[in-house]
């Protein structure tokens, strides 16, 4: 009776599902053709689902049915205020699925001129540069993303890192600490913060933010790891010694561990 039960509430429970979730939970199974299958059913029935076109959208994508994609932009076009970015940027997230970058690329930029007062555009564009290391065009394109209102630890983070690819470092520290006035929070920013003291060699303020980190995450190794290097820079023996027992206690890697204890060992 348990299990009989016990079915009946699985099945209650996935039949209340909305036909995003449970194409969603297809996908998750490798079950896609079954998850595009429930997805256009439900545009048959309510063709301004434009979640479910999206999501079809990325699948299609995904497929490499950059055709079938083309034309359920489409779809969604006629069915979004005059100006809305999403269809670009649904079909730029179809070509990117399908590695067709360049032209993913286009279609963020093409969001981007759409609609020039939204920063889903260049958000996107600047992004998907960054994901694949192109700095000098990710950096205007989230340059415009902050200055059109996305300005959220993330944004901040990404530009700080393409910031520092491109060897400015003053610029990424201002975007870090960009990131954490919107986020204090927000750890990566804190990281990044610690990356730029090292880049100086500035054991204070590596320290500082590593003294943050491993406040808030006391089993953080690499916090420990850097501590460590900070204090022995400062010349706080005992204390550098301690925090590498602790990092190598946590799970630091043992070439760092012995290297730094090897530099320890010869400050005076």
């Amino acid at each position: 009776m348990r299990v009989w039960l016990g079915l009946v509430c699985g099945l209650a429970s996935c039949l209340t599902l909305s036909p995003v979730d449970r194409a969603l939970q297809l996908s998750r199974q490798e079950r896609r053709s079954e998850a595009e299958e429930i997805l256009r059913t439900e545009l048959r029935e309510h063709p301004d689902d434009v979640p479910a076109r999206k999501l079809l959208v990325r699948f299609l994508g995904f497929d490499g049915d950059l055709d079938a994609a083309r034309a359920q932009v489409t779809e969604l076009r006629a069915r979004v205020p005059r100006g809305d970015p999403t269809p670009e940027i649904e079909l730029g997230h179809a070509y990117e699925l399908a590695h067709r970058f360049d032209e993913a690329l286009a279609q963020y930029d093409e969001a981007a001129a759409i609609a020039p007062d939204s920063f889903l555009g260049p958000l996107e564009g600047g992004m998907r540069c960054a994901r694949w290391d192109e700095a000098e065009q990710a950096q205007p394109r989230l340059v415009e993303a902050i200055k059109r209102g996305s300005r959220t630890a993330e944004t901040y983070h990404a530009l700080g890192v393409i910031r520092l690819r491109l060897r400015d470092v003053d610029g990424a520290e201002q975007a870090y600490r960009d990131g954490l006035a919107a986020d204090p929070s927000h750890d990566e920013n804190v990281i990044g913060l610690a990356t730029v003291a090292i880049l100086r060699d500035d054991a204070r303020g590596a320290l500082s933010a590593y003294d943050t980190l491993v406040k808030k995450h006391p089993a953080y190794a690499a916090g420990h790891l850097g501590r460590a290097w900070a204090l022995a820079k400062l010349g706080r023996k005992a204390e550098a010694s301690a925090a590498l027992d602790r990092a190598e206690t946590l799970g630091a890697p043992k070439a760092n561990v012995e290297k730094q204890r090897a530099a320890l060992a010869e400050l005076r």
